[in-house]
């Protein structure tokens, strides 16, 4: 069984003040183009479909036309939320969307519909599991760890850790698991000592949230999002990455895994780089002539341009700067030992920074570390 591991699309997502919609879409259409090309039976979303909870209707457009091109006629294709999805609302649509091959995890507590006429579809499911056969009648165990927190999964705290809770959770998923077929844990969380990137807010809630590798001993594959850089930590534990560069620091292309399975194994065929989207760039300059000759360099890219100058920027500088690419997104100006830093956007600002600042503006002071992370475990319970 040829096998697709994708996450992290974050359709509606934004750059400042870029649209990138035709951007998701371009690299989503990729996504079909490989399943044909690779003869992919299954397509395995870990999580961040959506940008938002409350994602616009041209994004859900998007994100339907999308998985029902992935599963085609011949293909199936399981997503679990993440946590920019509303669980609920993703899930809403799960009896109707089985029918197309497209199975909907929303909180893991959910029973896959099985059988049916199609060539690739569920045969058994459980409470956070299901299993999908083939055509050729080849099998592969997916236990479905949409993100975790007790909110979501409607528990009350304990003195448990986090980490045994996740251990908990995935314990739950193992229930139909019998032993005879590939097996694979489909999760969306902060393994700890994962790399994470500017675009990713506040994810692992100053190391509350990390999980250790070694939750994950029992499965033969680990299929992870949440992380937008693409990574392998240990034999068989990867995220395959966003869809797109969703920040400047996201150097390393683009990507998806193809998993292969054999006999009860599954295993890392290789991994396919996406070609869609433009490049984010960060350059700098010493001057505003340097400036503009690397500017030209990077017609097609989104651009963060740090310039070190003796005087300041002129407007007809600032004009000359901006005409010479448009997607110079973000222009940060040093001038002869003082900073000018440019007006943030509050959207751009994550919960911890925009805490701190109002916190700032009524107190006169940084909040305590204990009260920031108190806020943030809140905005987890949602």
């Amino acid at each position: 069984m040829n096998i697709l591991h994708t996450s992290d699309w974050h359709i509606g997502k934004r750059l400042m003040d870029r649209e990138r919609l035709p951007e998701q879409i371009q690299a989503l259409d990729e996504l079909a183009g490989i399943c044909e090309r690779e003869h992919i039976d299954l397509v395995l979303v870990a999580g961040d479909v959506f940008d938002t909870y409350m994602p616009s209707a041209e994004a859900e457009e998007v994100f339907f036309r999308t998985v029902k091109k992935l599963a085609g006629s011949s293909r199936a294709v399981v997503i679990i939320s993440g946590n920019h999805d509303d669980g609920v609302r993703l899930a809403a649509s799960a009896p109707l969307a089985a029918e197309e091959g497209i199975y909907l995890f929303g909180s893991g507590k959910e029973v896959m519909p099985v059988g049916g006429e199609r060539p690739v579809k569920a045969v058994a499911s459980g409470e956070g599991y299901v299993v999908i056969e083939n055509a050729s009648g080849e099998r592969v165990y997916l236990n479905a760890l949409p993100y975790p927190n007790e909110a979501r999964l409607k528990e009350e705290k304990s003195e448990e850790s986090y980490a045994e809770k996740i251990g908990r959770w995935i314990a739950r998923g193992e229930a139909g698991f019998q032993g005879d077929m590939p097996h694979i844990l489909l999760a969306h969380l902060f393994a700890a000592g994962g790399k994470v990137s500017e675009s990713e807010r506040d994810i692992d809630l100053g190391g509350v949230r990390a999980v250790p590798v070694s939750v994950f001993s029992a499965q033969g594959y680990i299929a992870l999002g949440h992380l937008h850089k693409p990574q392998k930590m240990g034999q068989n534990v990867r995220y395959s990455g966003s869809l797109l560069q969703y920040s400047f620091d996201e150097g390393e292309n683009k990507q998806v895994v193809l998993l292969q399975t054999s006999g009860d194994r599954v295993e890392v065929a290789k991994e396919i780089m996406l070609t869609s989207g433009k490049k984010l760039v960060r350059l700098e300059a010493a001057g505003v002539e340097q400036a503009l000759s690397l500017l030209a360099r990077y017609p097609e890219a989104y651009i963060e341009l740090t310039l070190h100058l003796t005087a300041p920027l002129t407007s007809q500088e600032t004009h000359a700067l901006r005409a010479a690419n448009e997607g110079l997104v973000s222009l940060i100006v040093h001038t002869a030992g003082i900073e000018v830093v440019p007006v943030v956007r509050r959207s751009a600002l994550s919960s911890k920074e925009l805490f701190t600042e109002y916190y700032r503006s009524v107190y006169g002071e940084a909040p305590a570390e204990e009260l920031t992370q108190a806020f943030l475990a809140l905005l987890e319970e949602k």
